[in-house]
């Protein structure tokens, strides 16, 4: 699949339901008004949380929460904590409409569901949780990018790497990667073929991260290695990478590796859940000569 092929199927779905329909069905609300309501139900909420919660402009939510006000859909509360909030909140009348636009919903999306077995339901559950997931990932990374690394990027890189290293207690007098004797100039190490370093960069140019593919050193030209893979913390927890390790793979698998080896620790107990999510299996014995001894976990992924 790609970008356009992916929206088309995205414009589809969204008109089918209706999204651009001045009402939804039968009931006299706009699709906005009733997401609102729908989100009501769950909780009092602010119009700043609303708005953020729909991703639509505080200033349209204000309108359509006045405009549901009027019509005695939704009443104001004061906020518990924050007096100068307030916090809208579904009325009886709200809730009458509501249970309309579910029914009516309900019973349309039930005949969709109806033309497919139950083990296609599942499929199309577990794809719709997929594309739910790398929507809101997508939104969080918005701030970022990333890029292949330049040679102007071999002193930012190389503090990244000092700092996580420091942050886990990997040091160089234990022999970990940090203490690499080219680590100052790594650009030039993944200018071979076959190679490659990533850099993730924020908004502001300074970077959060990296990590790079290179030949397996003493070992198979089939074997590739996961090289220096290190995300400061304002980057981690966003699906950077995640994203980093599947553009790392697809590279090795384009260059003909057809296994990629890495080293970890279980000081770093975050990337090592990664490692085992992408797919990467833990081996008994390490392979190749990268260099370090202090890793006690070897893991390899078939490519």
């Amino acid at each position: 699949m790609n970008a356009r092929s992916l929206r088309a199927v995205s414009r589809d779905i969204v008109r089918e339901l209706g999204v651009f329909s001045k009402k939804c069905g039968k009931v006299d609300l706009s699709p906005v008004e009733a997401h609102i309501l729908i989100e009501l139900e769950q909780a009092m909420q602010t119009n700043l949380q609303l708005a953020e919660r729909l991703r639509i402009d505080k200033s349209n939510i204000s309108r359509t929460l006045q405009k549901l006000a009027e019509e005695g859909l939704i009443q104001w509360q004061a906020h518990a904590s924050d007096k100068r909030s307030k916090q809208a909140v579904l009325s009886l009348a709200g809730r009458d409409v509501l249970r309309a636009v579910h029914a009516e919903y309900d019973e349309e999306i039930e005949c969709v569901l109806q033309q497919l077995d139950s083990a296609e339901q599942q499929r199309l559950q577990a794809g719709l949780d997929l594309y739910r997931q790398a929507l809101n990932a997508a939104r969080s990374q918005k701030a970022y990018q990333i890029r292949l690394m330049a040679e102007t990027d071999n002193a930012a890189v190389a503090a990244v790497i000092r700092q996580v290293s420091a942050e886990h207690g990997l040091s160089e007098e234990r022999g970990y990667g940090v203490a690499d004797p080219h680590l100052d100039q790594l650009y030039s190490c993944y200018q071979e073929a076959g190679a490659a370093y990533w850099v993730i960069q924020k908004e502001s140019g300074a970077l959060s991260g990296g990590a790079g593919i290179a030949p397996l050193a003493g070992a198979d030209a089939s074997v590739c290695e996961l090289q220096k893979m290190y995300l400061l913390d304002d980057c981690r927890g966003l699906g950077l990478g995640k994203r980093l390790l599947i553009m790392a793979c697809d590279f090795a698998r384009n260059a003909g590796y057809r296994q990629c080896y890495l080293e970890t620790t279980a000081c770093l107990p975050a990337a090592l859940a990664l490692y085992k999510k992408m797919g990467f299996r833990q081996i008994a014995e390490p392979m190749g000569a990268t260099g370090h001894h202090s890793c006690e976990i070897f893991m390899l992924l078939d490519l």
